[in-house]
């Protein structure tokens, strides 16, 4: 596994690193194919993301429909995007590099925490068999549903819920992937990884900086790589509590 040395800069949240490709080159033309291939060129190929089945997929979705109709020309710039409620879509960048590292099969079931637009889940959904997304915010999670089933996705499933719990009906999980920052790994994410398997969340006490950690969980314990810095949003719910 290739480490990722990422630098921050605080200016907005969930997941953004501060190495942006040039805001212009996204301008035009307005063919969104045309921005996505540029997109997945300029921010993720020269950046060293190699994996084919995660360059493929973000090649194939239409970035665009997942934020508001009035950031449509922004959707494929290098940087995160507001969707509601405080919450962000990733930085293209971002969303690659965590699904890259967790070194998917297409056998594979996948559990994310944090369903937000449901960006990140379609990008798992064309790589694994069967993804497992949670989002407590219910609003997010039921449009996030409904753009997906539009979409035609059928190997997604979208519960409203707290994340920290997991989701113990579908378990084990081959991968587990957290796309909002907490100070600790909820022990029953752990609990419900498969042996082998791999998790990976954005790990920190502060609003503005942490160390996005992928682990491996090899004889009940967790194996820890820490892959660099980045920003995203705080879980909210039961880890809250953990935290306080």
């Amino acid at each position: 596994m290739k480490k990722v040395l990422l630098i921050i800069a605080v200016l907005s949240l969930c997941g953004f690193s501060k190495h942006p490709a040039p805001e212009n080159s996204y301008a035009s033309p307005s063919d969104t194919a045309v921005l996505r291939n540029r997109m997945v060129k300029d921010q993720l190929v020269r950046r060293g993301i190699e994996d084919k089945k995660v360059l493929s997929a973000m090649s194939k979705i239409p970035r665009h429909r997942f934020v508001d109709k009035s950031l449509k020309k922004r959707a494929y710039g290098d940087h995160p995007l507001p969707i509601g409620e405080g919450q962000t879509i990733s930085q293209p960048y971002i969303v690659a590099m965590m699904t890259e590292a967790l070194n998917l099969k297409p056998s594979d079931r996948v559990l994310e925490i944090g369903t937000g637009s449901g960006y990140q889940a379609a990008v798992l959904a064309e790589i694994v068999k069967e993804v497992y997304t949670i989002e407590i915010r219910e609003r997010l999670a039921k449009s996030a549903g409904q753009l997906l089933d539009g979409l035609g996705y059928k190997n997604i499933k979208i519960k409203y819920a707290d994340g920290y719990f997991g989701w113990q009906e579908y378990a084990p999980f081959d991968a587990v992937i957290v796309t909002a920052s907490a100070n600790h790994i909820a022990p029953p994410l752990i609990k419900q990884l498969k042996e082998g398997g791999s998790l990976i969340i954005p790990l920190g006490s502060t609003l503005y900086y942490q160390t996005l950690t992928l682990a491996t969980k090899k004889g009940g314990q967790l194996e820890v790589e820490q892959m660099g810095g980045v920003a995203f949003v705080p879980m909210v719910g039961e880890v809250r509590k953990k935290m306080d």
